[in-house]
This record gives structure tokens, sequence and C-alpha cells, in this order.
């Protein structure tokens, strides 16, 4: 069989052509399933926010770089805008921008990479030193209720010293500050904050020592992040509250201190008692104390009084005086026994005068008498109400039969006819001509005969 020209393709098996956009969509799902989710650390460039509140820019390091998108229900959780040049990490998908074909990240979460390192070594220092008990709390030692003297470690020009002072000044200005002056940022300040540490361990001159500094960044707190420096406050002798950055900070030397405050002032509030509470309970117990001495006192007296008394009691005056009132007194008791014993006699003579007379015979019969009239009136009374109930019941029964009684329909006009046989007559045909009838009238009765019916 011979194939012209045009026939050139029969023999080939069929071709799966694809079109640009099948192609992309294709690749972008291999690169979206291939891959997954990945952390990435570069530098930024080409920064841009439009409108839409998305985030495009690009990732590179020295030899190459990545288009990015960060959309906004994402960028919207981000702590910071990023800016160019700055170094991120970020956690990312690969993907493909179908209509341009280009292979771009889809980023979901982004960090500083230079903040995220120091978080890092945060994290592995602190547990290190928690799993080597450094932060356990039965380690922890009490702070002094009335510190002698108070040890500030801190820098001498910040705002944290004058906050402390103005503190310690105001809740318990009786109690002397040592300042010892240390540099609380830069490189040697974790070095200068250990051995100022060391050295008011070793002079043992202050009761509880202050560690502290004003507010600032992560990098700012990083001297406070110190092994060196959390070591040496947990071998400390001397109890240590650390006041360092503000209540949402917290340092390694927070964990290993004995006691962590918010602030530098919290700190300073916590070490020493308020003035004036003191000042408050002092006087309470002065005031107990002259009460107790005033209450002694008294007691002392009247015992002094009771003793006094008894000494009187115990004189032979005393003693005939005592004989002759009672005697008085038992005279007194006879006279009203007797009054009372007459009483007593003239009262039952009295009741038996009662119960004879109730016992005669002339009582009785009036007694009778007057049960009899009593009893007498009773039965008029019931009677009375017997005949007054019965006709009661009556009247209403009279009504109702002169209501329904014929007698009542003639009162008003009507009369009864019938025939001879007494019948009652009740159609006009029951008396055809010649029948005689009784018409019986309200009064009296008619005889008649019937000479016609009306039809």
């Amino acid at each position: 069989m011979e194939t012209g020209p045009n026939d050139a393709s029969a023999g080939r098996p069929d071709r799966d052509v694809y079109t640009v956009s099948r192609l992309n969509r294709e690749v972008r799902v291999l690169l979206e399933r291939g891959f997954g989710s990945l952390w990435l650390e570069a530098e930024i460039s080409n920064f841009a926010r439009p409108s839409s509140g998305h985030w495009y820019f690009s990732l590179k390091d020295a030899a190459a770089q990545v288009r990015c998108a960060m959309f906004r229900q994402r960028n919207m959780l981000s702590a910071f805008t990023p800016r160019d040049g700055q170094k991120v990490l970020v956690r990312a998908r690969i993907g493909l921008y179908e209509p341009r074909g280009e292979y771009q990240l889809l980023v979901d979460h982004m960090e500083d990479a230079g903040l995220g390192a120091l978080k890092r070594q945060f994290e592995e220092l602190s547990a290190k030193l928690a799993a080597e008990g450094l932060f356990a709390a039965e380690r922890k030692r009490a702070l002094p209720a009335l510190p002698k003297r108070i040890g500030v470690i801190t820098s001498p020009t910040g705002a944290a010293i004058r906050d402390i002072v103005h503190v310690l000044a105001r809740r318990f200005p009786a109690a002397p500050v040592l300042i010892y002056p240390v540099p609380v940022q830069g490189a040697q300040a974790a070095a200068e904050i250990t051995a100022a540490v060391h050295l008011a361990a070793r002079r043992a001159d202050c009761d509880v020592l202050i560690l502290a500094r004003g507010g600032g960044s992560l990098e700012d707190l990083w001297a406070f992040n110190d092994e060196a420096l959390a070591r040496a406050i947990v071998a400390s002798p001397i109890p240590i509250v650390t006041g360092v950055g503000h209540e949402i900070d917290f340092t390694i030397a927070d964990f290993a201190a004995d006691v962590r405050a918010p602030t530098p002032s919290a700190a300073a509030e916590i070490v020493v008692p308020d003035a004036q509470e003191w000042l408050k309970t002092l006087r309470a117990f002065g005031q107990r104390l002259q009460q107790g001495v005033r209450r002694r006192l008294d007691e002392g007296r009247e015992r002094l009084r009771w003793l006094d008394g008894r000494a009187a009691l115990v004189s032979p005056s005393a003693r005939l005086g005592q004989q002759m009132q009672r005697l008085d007194d038992l005279e007194d008791r006879l006279a009203r026994a007797w009054r009372q014993r007459f009483t007593d006699l003239r009262a039952d003579l009295i009741e038996r005068r009662g119960r004879l007379w109730q016992s005669s015979p002339v009582a009785h019969v009036r007694a009778a008498g007057l049960r009899e009239v009593s009893l007498s009136a009773r039965l008029v009374a019931a009677q009375t109400q017997l005949l007054r109930r019965a006709r009661d019941r009556l009247v209403p029964l009279a009504r109702t039969l002169n209501a329904v009684s014929p007698l009542a329909t003639l009162d008003r006009g009507y009369a009864i006819a019938s025939r001879a046989d007494g019948t009652i007559l009740r159609d006009a045909a029951e008396a055809p001509p010649g029948t005689s009838i009784d018409v019986r009238l309200a009064t009296g009765h008619l005889r008649a005969k019937v000479e016609d019916p009306a039809s």
C-alpha cells in the first residue's frame, strides 16, 4: 500500500502534547510534593509591599537568589517588618508562579536571623543549666527579713540605680547601700558582672545583693545570659535578687537567682520591708505592752484589796459582828416563817369552806334549776330554728309548684276544654258538632255544646 506525502505521520505513535499552562501546573505540583516545608537563612533584597498587604522579596546569598512571597494572612503574624539587606530565617514551601513559569518560595514564618541565633543559644544554655539543677527551687535561699546592708551590682550611671536608691530611701532609709559599679552592656559586661558577684561574696559585707539593669532588647540584655555569671550567682553565699529589664524580660541570671523581680524598682521593694509598716507594727507592740503592764497592775491592786478584806474578816470584832448579823437574820426569818404559816392556814380554811358549800343540797337544787331554765330556753330556740328552716324550704317549693301548675295558666286568661268524660281537648277534630264540652276558667266552669268547629 502506498502512502502519499501528506500521510508521513501515519506510522508514528500518538504524541502527548503539553500546553505551557499544563506544564507549569504539573511542575508546581511536583515541586510542592517533592520538597514540602523547609528552613532557609539568607539576606533580603528587592522588598516590596503593595496595597494588597502581601510581601514580595528575594532571598540571596553570595552566589544565588530566589523569589519569595509572604501573603498578608501570614505576614500579619510577623513580629517585625523586614528591610533590604536584613538577614532572616524563614520557613517556606517551594512553589511555582504559573503565569510566568517562575519558581518561588511561599514563606509561612520569618525570624530575624541574628535574634534567632541568640534565642537558640539562650534555650540551649537554659536547658543545660536546668539539667544540672542550678535552677531548682529547693536550692533557693531565703532573703533576710531586715538586711543590715544591701549590695547593688549595676551601672552607676543608669536609670536602674536611681530607681533602686529612690525606692530604698522611701521604704527603709535606715538600711545602708553599697554599690558595685559594673557595665551592664557590651563585650566585657558579663565578665565584670561575674567578678563583682565574686568580690561581694569574698567581702561578705552585705546581707543581700541586687543585680539589676534597665530594659532593652535581647542583645542589650545578653550580658545576663552568661554561663559563668549564672554559676557565680548559684555559688554566692549571699542571697541575690535580680531585677533585669521589664516584666516580660527573662534572662539566665533570673533563673539562677534566689528571687526574680520584674523590674529594678520591684527588686528594691522586695529586699527591704516598708518602714511605715514596721513603725505601725512597733506602735502596735508598744500598745500591747502598755496594756499588759496596766492589766498586771490592776490585777495586783485587786489582789491587794482582796487580801485586805480577808484580814478584816478574820479579826475578833469582825467575827462578832458577823454572828450578831446572823442572829438578826435568823430572827427575821422566824417571823417571816410564822406569818407564812398563818397565811397558809387561812387559805386552807377558805378552800375547805368552799368545798363544803359545793357539797350542800341547796347548791345542787339551785344548780338543777339553772340547768332546767337553760335547757327550756335551748328547746324553744331549737323549735323556732326548725320551723324557720321548714318555712324556708317550703316557700321555694310552693313558688316552683305554682309556676308549673295549670291554674297559673288559667290566671293569665287561658281556659281548659274537656269532653263530658273528662278527656282534655287538644284538637278541634276531637269535638264534632253537637259534642258537649266543659270549659274551666280561672274562676268557675262553663258547659257548652259545639255547633260548628272552626276550620
